[in-house]
């Protein structure tokens, strides 16, 4: 016979777990843009003065559920950069190799100067604030994805997809690019089958000396 109590509890439980993580990322989110806005104005303006081209990037990630949504950055590239990448990994075998196995470039003519900077110290991800309070991603969580990366995770993908994207994530603490992108996803994997209010507080107290250290970061 069923329990009505056991199966009262069992239908407030998954509501808890659902409002409770959004209404803390709307706060930090909203609180962290209050608290960077003087910042997020003066990279806007050094963007802008630094030559042609928006400040903003919107590249389509893959989110909860498998379904895109438009991802913020400050922009850290050239504005023909997917034909300065397609001109490369044409040209150069070696760089072909790295792209086909991290995604990365370790020296990566697409990047501009002040995006160089931008990217060392994380800030160009900092529009992502607003990604969290649209709800298109969380404040920790797996690192977004391209449709392009979908093959990679496998049977990890459905893992991938029982949460939203993460601000920042096991990944970002872990090394960011100085690990393996097998190791990435195995990581992002992790992090959906543990998630919980306190390895989140865990990953994020992690953060602020990750970002210090700026270590992966390129």
């Amino acid at each position: 016979m069923a329990d009505p109590l056991h199966d009262g509890m069992a239908t407030r439980r998954p509501s808890n777990a659902v409002w409770f993580p959004r209404v803390f990322d709307i706060a930090v989110a909203m609180l962290a843009i209050i608290a960077f806005l003087p910042l997020l104005v003066l990279v806007a303006c050094a963007i802008r003065a630094s030559g042609p081209g928006p400040v903003i990037f919107i590249q389509h990630r893959v989110g909860h559920a498998g379904g895109l949504f438009p991802c913020l950055k400050f922009r850290s590239m050239v504005i023909n950069s997917q034909d300065v990448l397609d001109r490369l990994l044409a040209e150069c075998p070696r760089a072909r190799a790295e792209w086909a196995r991290d995604q990365k470039l370790r020296s990566d003519p697409r990047i501009t100067p002040i995006g160089a900077l931008l990217r060392k110290s994380s800030l160009d991800e900092l529009p992502q604030l607003f990604n969290v309070l649209f709800g298109h991603m969380s404040i920790v969580g797996p690192r977004p994805i391209v449709e392009a990366e979908i093959p990679r995770y496998g049977d990890r993908f459905e893992a991938y997809c029982s949460v939203r994207p993460g601000l920042t994530g096991l990944w970002q603490v872990s090394g960011r690019n100085e690990v393996s992108y097998e190791a990435r996803v195995r990581l992002d994997a992790r992090y959906a089958q543990r998630k919980s209010f306190f390895y989140d507080m865990a990953i994020c107290l992690r953060t602020v000396p990750a970002v210090l250290a700026s270590r992966g970061c390129y």
